[in-house]
């Protein structure tokens, strides 16, 4: 059986002051998740994923074939045994009828998701027609027809409801076996939680409508504000969050422009946050290294940035060839072209920061082997170098920056383990916590007992936050985690509060943020109990 998704009434607008203060009914509202896809088989990677104690409504295009059906009852079968619920029937799209939108859209005014897992709106070509010189893309097309639609739901659902939708897009041919985490098409940030010139914090994520952020009151008593959705163009779900030298807030991200003719331009774009609450700079383009062609230009990877120790921004993408393409940003705001790097094939997996001794560094997962490159640039009039021959294989998603000068810390893939590793060094350093996914976060200079320290979060069993720590410099001497809170929509970031405290936040499976600060003075690495913003 199957449950329809016909047209129906709509719920009421919500307006646009409701919007920005957020819902206060979504507060400890169910762990809902709706996968859309457009086929049953698509939807058995997506539920295999899933954590234990998810509630997951399926939605899928009508026509699928016996065998498709078998692997998903299979898949629904696993899932359910590990604790996750299926409240009903599958829901059934019918292309025939068109506005596979408006389907959507009805089926998640009913639902009432938090999050929106769906498969990859713009897979990448895996050849290029000789005479045409355009892609060739193997997946079928109603897949990327069934991301796109769900996309623009998701987007119009949350500006109805006015509470934040997270949207995940598991990226085109990954390994089915291969976690969310480790395939996502447009990579959550990391560093995601910002300490402003005036040292209140505020917390920016990616959602189905754009850019959310909470922002830190004035005072401990007066709370947090939020979620507030940030003005500008259409984004495609994944955001990069920088602190740049003078203490501002730049967010980067990829968005996406419908053409006249057909098609969608997809452009980097960025914008600045001056003061801590208030509104954002323009959004400016960045451009994309293959703009003379929008079919090549919608495949383009998601952006990493970084400052050099003269304010040139630097911003990095994975190109149309599954090479690096790179341009600048001087403080006088002068552009400079899209510059390839050439070189090793890259996933859509990069980092980059800047030299301790001037310039800029970048790590980039390798697209066909368990392994890394690194590419370095002195100072902007010099050639960029590459290295092949880094000690780092990295499991997929879980390459980050460390916050130490000039440090990259991953996931090995052999074990999973946290490892760190700078320029230079031989071999990287284990420092354990092999449960969990996805990136690792942090802060150096946590002042704990009076000794300096770093402290690490990052995601641990069952999506719970791990917390870790080790004297500033001495990974070697290893890291105890310590598990606290509840699983989390997104990985745990931290930063420093106005007193200099270490602050944890995740977002639980509601979509509210949580907060945890440092217990300054206490015995040991010690923090308050979990707060609800």
């Amino acid at each position: 059986m199957a449950r329809n998704a016909g047209r129906r009434a709509r719920r009421g607008d919500t307006s646009r002051e409701q919007l920005q203060q957020g819902s206060p009914s979504q507060a400890g509202r169910a762990s809902a998740v709706a996968i859309v896809v457009a086929g049953p088989a698509d939807a058995v990677p997506l539920i295999n994923s899933e954590p234990a104690g998810s509630v997951i409504e399926l939605v899928w295009l009508d026509g699928a074939a016996p065998a498709e059906q078998r692997a998903m009852e299979a898949a629904v079968a696993q899932a359910k045994r590990r604790g996750c619920r299926f409240p009903g029937e599958p829901f059934l799209l019918y292309a025939a009828d068109g506005n596979l939108t408006g389907q959507i859209l009805d089926v998640l005014h009913e639902i009432e998701p938090v999050r929106v897992r769906t498969l990859d709106p713009d897979p990448v070509h895996t050849d290029v027609d000789r005479e045409s010189k355009l892609p060739i893309v193997s997946e079928p097309a109603a897949r990327g027809q069934v991301a796109r639609s769900t996309l623009r739901a998701a987007r119009r659902y949350q500006l109805a409801v006015g509470a934040p939708v997270f949207v995940d897009c598991r990226r085109a041919g990954a390994d089915p076996a291969l976690p969310a985490a480790a395939c996502s098409r447009y990579p959550r940030p990391t560093q995601w939680l910002l300490t402003g010139k005036d040292g209140r914090l505020s917390a920016y994520l990616p959602t189905a409508a754009g850019v959310v952020r909470w922002t830190e009151g004035r005072t401990e008593a007066e709370g947090w504000s939020g979620p507030e959705l940030l003005q500008g163009p259409e984004l495609m779900p994944g955001l990069t969050v920088l602190r740049g030298p003078e203490g501002y807030a730049y967010l980067i991200g990829l968005s996406r422009t419908k053409r006249k003719d057909s098609g969608s331009d997809v452009e980097v774009v960025y914008a600045a946050q001056y003061q801590t609450g208030r509104p954002l700079g323009p959004w400016t383009t960045v451009g994309n290294p293959n703009a003379a062609s929008w079919h090549k230009a919608r495949e383009t990877g998601f952006p990493v940035a970084t400052f050099d120790a003269d304010g040139v921004l630097h911003v990095f993408v994975r190109n149309f060839g599954h090479s690096v393409s790179v341009r600048r940003q001087t403080p006088k705001g002068r552009m400079t072209g899209w510059e390839a790097l050439g070189g090793l094939r890259v996933a859509d997996e990069l980092v980059a920061f800047p030299a301790a001794q001037g310039g800029v560094h970048m790590v980039a997962r390798a697209r066909d082997t368990a392994s890394a490159g690194h590419f370095f640039q002195q100072d902007v009039k010099a050639a960029w170098v590459e290295n092949r021959r880094i000690p780092v294989s990295p499991y997929p998603g879980s390459l980050s920056v460390a916050p130490e000068s000039g440090v990259v810390r991953f996931r090995y893939a052999g074990s999973n383990e946290v490892c760190v590793w700078w320029p230079g060094a031989q071999v990287p350093i284990g420092l354990g916590g092999p449960e969990g996914l996805g990136p690792v976060a942090g802060v150096a200079g946590a002042d704990i007992q009076g000794w300096g320290c770093t402290v690490l979060v990052r995601e641990g069993a069952g999506g719970v936050t791990a917390i870790g720590a080790h004297p500033d410099g001495r990974p070697d001497i290893g890291v105890w985690w310590e598990e606290s809170g509840e699983p989390s929509v997104v990985p745990p970031a931290a930063a420093f509060d106005s007193r200099g405290r270490v602050v944890i936040a995740t977002v639980g499976m509601d979509g509210t943020l949580r907060v945890a600060r440092q217990q300054l003075g206490s015995q040991g690495l010690e923090f308050t109990p979990w707060t609800v913003h």
